[in-house]
């Protein structure tokens, strides 16, 4: 089995794949899952599930859930009906053997840094590749409501925004440098306030010979970020549009920080 939440909640087992119709059942699974094999109390579920105004018979639906989904579970592969525990407080999964699409992301992305770090640029991109692959859109379809599985759906975003910068980043120290100024116009358009990716634009298109565009790119930066925040750039963005202005040697070697 393996159970697949970067994007909507799926658990897959060999070709087949399984969702959840139910979006109560599809946030309780989801729970489960992020709690990191620990107990989830009941209150703390009924919280997640409905807010803080809960039905009158919160714990009973629960407790039905749980049943439905221990079925549904053993449709997609808990042979044995063992996944979810009753503890004293409430309920655990136990996942066993069964895969995590996070962990393979997480595994990749770590591998990518490594390899990053060590120079092996086409190898690191391949495996930031891999990673953000894995990411097949917002958490629960973008339902995620609760504040648990809202703030791991914030983490999953963050997390992938920075894969996303260290993939171009291998990308760049590759040379491929025409290759990702779509890329990163589309993201600077999609995430104005991500000041990382102004400045990868910049550089790209400084070494593509294009530099009033990279210089007009800064202009944009610093427009929205004082008309959104009230802020100027921050120190790395105004050391790259420096350097840019001075045809600084040091943007034909590597990426400034």
């Amino acid at each position: 089995m393996r159970y697949e939440l970067l994007g909507p909640l799926r658990v897959a087992n060999g070709q087949d794949h399984f969702t959840l119709s139910a979006p109560k059942m599809e946030t309780l699974l989801a729970l489960l899952l992020t709690s990191a094999g620990q107990s989830v109390t009941k209150d703390h579920l009924i919280t997640e599930l409905w807010g803080a105004r809960p039905p009158r018979r919160a714990a009973a639906a629960v407790h039905v859930y749980i049943s439905q989904l221990r079925k549904f579970l053993v449709s997609a592969g808990d042979s044995e009906g063992r996944a979810i525990v009753t503890t004293p407080a409430g309920y655990l999964l136990r996942r066993g053997g069964a895969e995590l699409d996070v962990d393979d992301f997480q595994a990749a992305v770590r591998v990518g840094r490594e390899h990053l770090h060590a120079g092996r640029h086409e190898r690191a991109a391949a495996e930031f590749d891999l990673a953000l692959a894995l990411v097949r859109g917002p958490v629960l379809a973008g339902t995620a409501e609760g504040t648990a599985l809202a703030a791991f759906a914030t983490w999953v975003e963050e997390e992938r925004l920075a894969c996303l910068e260290l993939l171009v980043e291998a990308r760049i120290a590759l040379g491929r440098h025409r290759e990702v100024i779509s890329l990163l116009s589309s993201l600077t358009a999609q995430y104005p306030l991500r000041e990382s990716f102004y400045r990868q634009l910049m550089l790209v298109l400084y070494r593509s010979e294009r530099q009033a565009e990279a210089l007009q790119v800064y202009r944009s930066a610093q427009r929205v970020l004082r008309s959104e925040l009230g802020l100027e750039p921050c120190r790395s963005l105004r050391r790259m549009h420096q350097a840019i202005l001075t045809s600084d040697r040091y943007l034909d070697l590597s990426l400034a920080g």
